[in-house]
């Protein structure tokens, strides 16, 4: 168990019997005499992945949350979800598309690098790498001129996720994106 004042971004803790992930944390000192520490932390909830701010004064308790991560694979989308295999015990599960929320947007067949959260046992979501590399299916014509930081464009990528470019690339490149913020990170050479 740790206090409240302990949390760090990052780290997995256990509230009212669900997971989290604490996303950002902020302490506010007191301004009057006698007021407690507060400890402000965005968490998102890993069994439903909705997101969350929560209030804790620095002495409360948390307890760490039991979380297993083991190695899995994308393999396909069936419209009824989406199937995983772990790749330790070649066991498949499924994941509804509510489930994975925005993540669904970055997994392509074959997708290695995934780990999927267990906690108590039962499978809750997967955790992305931290990048992957996707094709651009549309956006418009290249601009001639464009820098990298002068401006960008909407692209649609092979998955369906839109995400914003520089005005230089076009449809049929290769791109790799960051996961937790769904931004371009670099044109990928083929």
């Amino acid at each position: 168990m740790i206090t409240a004042n302990e949390l760090k971004r990052g780290w997995r803790v256990e509230i009212e019997d669900d997971p989290y992930l604490v996303m950002a944390v902020q302490v506010q000192s007191p301004s009057a005499r006698g007021a407690s520490t507060l400890v402000k932390a965005k968490v998102r909830n890993l069994r439903t992945g909705n997101v969350f701010d929560r209030t804790f004064k620095a002495s409360d308790k948390i307890l760490e949350a039991q979380i297993e991560l083991r190695p899995v694979q994308y393999l396909y989308n069936d419209g009824d979800g989406y199937h995983f295999m772990d790749t330790g015990s070649y066991e498949q599960f499924t994941l509804s598309a509510d489930a994975l929320g925005d993540d669904a947007g970055y997994l392509t067949e074959g997708l290695a690098g995934t780990r999927s959260v267990v906690f108590k046992g039962a499978v809750m979501n997967v955790e992305l790498p931290q990048s992957v590399v996707l094709k651009i299916r549309e956006t418009d014509p290249a601009v001639k001129g464009a820098t990298a930081h002068a401006q960008t464009k909407p692209a649609t990528l092979e998955t369906g996720l839109v995400i914003q470019v520089p005005a230089y690339l076009e449809s049929g490149e290769t791109v790799q994106v960051d996961t937790t913020e769904g931004r371009f990170m670099a044109r990928v050479k083929s």
